[in-house]
């Protein structure tokens, strides 16, 4: 490959600031300071478990995800579970009075992400074999 060809090539990969400044214009999901080059962090506190306790005594029900590049590729891994007050994720089976909103939440996520990472910089995602199943 000629010294012009691999500096075009080098030109149409995005940085990962650059990467980062358009997913977090997805919304608020994206928890930076869990993010580093070619593996991003996300979430969505979906449902309150109790919204009549107090803000900082509040558990959520929801969605992560860890999106990892590979190549022109990201692969995204989603799980569902609890937030807890700890800050904390745990994989749990979300009741069924929650699941519709959790399940809202993630597709809606899920198409602009995808919206996002082909049309800026014409990356596929594909969503990986270990994900939680949303209903």
């Amino acid at each position: 490959m000629s010294e012009a060809a691999k500096k075009s090539e080098a030109a149409k990969k995005p940085t990962h600031y650059r990467l980062v400044s358009a997913l977090k214009a997805i919304g608020p999901y994206l928890r930076e300071a869990l993010c580093k080059e070619g593996a991003y962090h996300f979430d969505c506190l979906s449902v309150c478990v109790d919204d009549k306790k107090s803000p900082e005594d509040r558990e959520f029900w929801g969605w992560w995800l860890d999106l990892y590049q590979d190549g022109e590729q990201f692969e995204a891994v989603y799980q569902i579970g609890l937030y807890d007050q700890a800050g904390v994720w745990k994989t749990e089976v979300a009741p069924a009075a929650a699941v519709d909103e959790i399940t809202r939440t993630q597709e809606i996520f899920h198409q602009k992400l995808v919206e996002v990472l082909q049309s800026k910089f014409d990356f596929q995602v594909v969503v990986g074999e270990q994900s939680a199943e949303f209903v």
